[in-house]
């Protein structure tokens, strides 16, 4: 039987948590929803907390300092009871109840091993070829991240998707790509209130995800997940992208 326990990692989310929070707790197909405020400063663990009453399936773990996304999600792994995580950002807008159901349906059926998005906003290179290879909702086993722990947590703040990504390569997992065409993650510069502050974040989460892969690597990570695919329809990756994978 499949059981879900939802890991929420936060940091500065007060103003959106909510509309995610209010999406996930009463969804019949979630047992359990575990949120990480990551050492927040602007209230997002008083917000999370605010649901514990009416929702008993609702932990808020705290962290005392900021140590990054990757932490964090460990973090909430190592809690989690259910026999699938369902990891996903807290601060998506236009999030549904339709939208986790076909998250976790192809799983839950068998159809596939592990699932992930496809936003509307998702880069649109990643749209045409059927692929958000760094998107962070997905569910996965809890197995297959419980049990490496010190690894997730030896990995760099924001390292945690390609990491993940090589473990379903490297175990041949069958991935269902869902699409969420409604939903959207917000720029980083509007979350914090100007572009250079947004150029900063992003650069730093790149350089993150090269610091786990190398950047050769993450186009061999993209052809293989495409292969593995079970769900999702694309356009061919084009002929000169094919000519540089690794060999």
């Amino acid at each position: 039987m499949t059981t879900i326990t939802c890991i929420l990692p936060a940091y500065n989310e007060a103003p959106r948590i909510g509309a995610v929070l209010e999406r996930v707790l009463d969804h019949r197909q979630i047992a359990e929803v575990i949120v990480i405020d990551d050492g927040s400063s602007d209230g997002t663990a008083e917000i999370a907390e605010g649901y514990r009453d009416a929702h008993p399936h609702l932990r808020v773990l705290r962290q005392t300092q900021n140590g990054g996304k990757t932490a964090a999600v460990a973090a909430g792994i190592a809690e989690a009871a259910g026999s699938h995580l369902l990891l996903l950002d807290s601060d998506l807008l236009g999030l549904t109840h339709a939208d986790l159901g076909a998250l976790i349906a192809p799983v839950a059926s068998g159809e596939a091993d592990v699932t992930i998005s496809l936003r509307r906003n998702a880069p649109r290179i990643w749209r045409v070829i059927g692929l958000d290879y760094i998107s962070g909702e997905r569910v996965i086993p809890r197995e297959m991240l419980g049990e490496r722990l010190d690894a997730l947590n030896a990995l760099p703040r924001f390292g945690l998707e390609v990491f993940m990504n090589r473990l379903w390569i490297a175990e041949r997992a069958r991935i269902a790509v869902v699409s969420w065409p409604g939903v959207d993650s917000p720029m980083k510069s509007a979350k914090l209130g100007n572009w250079r502050a947004g150029v900063a974040a992003d650069a730093r989460m790149i350089r993150d995800i090269f610091r786990t892969i190398a950047p050769h690597r993450a186009l061999g990570q993209i052809v293989a997940m495409r292969s593995l695919r079970v769900r999702g329809e694309a356009q061919a990756l084009p002929r000169k992208w094919l000519e540089r994978i690794p060999r």
